[in-house]
């Protein structure tokens, strides 16, 4: 630019066309030349939020041409400004970050203490060279870090497990201690609400296995056997499997979001302020329910199955009283007691997981979402790993 004096305004008019000293309180954008013959953006009068709202524009148009003529730096004369707010400061701050832009340094002098202290609060310095590049965590630290945190988890949930146990046995020897209301309400989401999940997924179950099973067995003149793989499968096996899975993506997932949201809301540490025991409070009477409920479940969705496969065995030409002939004789009491305690453990691990990922929910938006998801992955997880562990115990003692 020459070194004619331009001035800006906020109505774009020049000084001249206002009365004396009006224009200065407004606040005033010029650009000229300084002694050392360089073109200098200049500030003068109040530099507040109604100013830099309206000097916004002019000013980074400023320096952008200021950077494409300039060189490397930008300077801005701030000696006549009498006013500095937050808004004058962002504008500032604005500039030096246009300024970084366009490859350039910005110069700000004359600015008083006070203001320059203000500015300096606001400054954000961006890295000219764009977002620093994301290195990948080694493979070894990430191992290591998972292992831990696996680590880490399984002790919490172990422990959790166990004073759940100890609070459980509590309240067996003072069942006045109980909310037995509670229990009834849960009991009734968890169990009368799944009632018609569980008896179509059994009765699939039977089907499909049935006329899986009839297929290969057709080959050897064995369609019988079709009763004695769907009772003792069903039995032993996937009838307390199946419902404790379910009840896991069904009532596990929402105990924990129950009690993830009364975390989050701070109810649980008006509970602890007021002296009442988290476990003994909201844990007991959910695990209780379950217990109760796993079991009931579990033998509905046996009876389904064995409808199911009933069913098939009709289609094929034999007789129910040959079917049911069949299921007494491959399946024994034992066997269904052997199931039933199954479906006993497994209902108290899916309550109990459910309530320790509520119970550990942290702060944020998807917080509750989180724990609602780690209580269906690790239930079933458990789950898996405690019937591969029934199986084991019956293959020694039966060795």
């Amino acid at each position: 630019m020459t070194g004619a004096k331009s001035v800006m305004s906020a109505q774009g008019k020049s000084p001249g066309s206002k009365p004396p000293g009006e224009g200065v309180a407004d606040g005033l954008l010029t650009r000229r030349r300084d002694p050392q013959g360089r073109e200098v953006v200049a500030f003068s009068g109040r530099l507040d939020a109604e100013a830099a709202g309206r000097l916004w524009e002019p000013a980074m148009e400023a320096v952008r041409d200021l950077t494409k003529t300039a060189g490397a730096r930008v300077h801005v004369d701030a000696h006549a400004v009498s006013v500095c707010d937050s808004g004058g400061a962002m504008l500032l701050t604005a500039m030096d970050e246009q300024s970084r832009r366009g490859g350039a340094d910005m110069e700000l002098i004359g600015l008083a203490d006070e203001y320059q202290r203000l500015v300096a609060s606001l400054r954000v310095v961006e890295a000219v060279d764009g977002p620093p590049v994301h290195q990948p965590e080694p493979l070894v630290a990430a191992l290591g870090r998972g292992t831990l945190q696996a680590a880490h988890d399984t002790r919490v949930l172990v422990a959790f497990v166990g004073e759940t146990f100890l609070a459980l046995l509590s309240a067996i020897r003072r069942p006045n201690t109980v909310r037995w209301r509670d229990v009834v309400l849960y009991a009734e989401r968890a169990g009368i609400g799944a009632v018609p999940i569980v008896t179509l997924i059994g009765l699939l179950l039977g089907l499909i296995l049935s006329f899986q099973s009839a297929i290969s067995m057709r080959k050897f003149g064995a369609e019988i056997f079709v009763a004695d793989l769907i009772g003792i499968s069903m039995i032993k096996e996937l009838g307390p499997l199946m419902a404790s899975v379910m009840l896991t993506a069904r009532s596990g997932s929402a105990f924990a979001a129950e009690i993830g949201t009364m975390k989050i809301n701070e109810e649980i540490d008006a509970l602890t302020t007021m002296g009442l025991a988290p476990v003994r409070f909201l844990v007991v009477p959910r695990v209780i329910a379950a217990v109760i409920v796993v079991p009931t479940l579990t033998m509905l969705m046996i009876l389904s199955a064995l409808v199911g496969g009933g069913i098939i065995m009709l289609t094929m030409g034999y007789p129910v009283t040959t079917y049911v002939n069949r299921l007494s004789q491959a399946t024994s009491p034992a066997a269904l007691g052997e199931g039933l305690t199954k479906a006993l453990v497994f209902g108290f691990i899916v309550a109990a997981v459910g309530c320790q990922r509520g119970l550990a929910t942290r702060s944020g938006a998807g917080a509750v979402g989180q724990s609602t998801t780690d209580s269906v992955v690790s239930g079933i997880i458990l789950i898996a790993i405690i019937d591969g562990f029934f199986a084991l115990c019956v293959y020694l003692m039966k060795s």
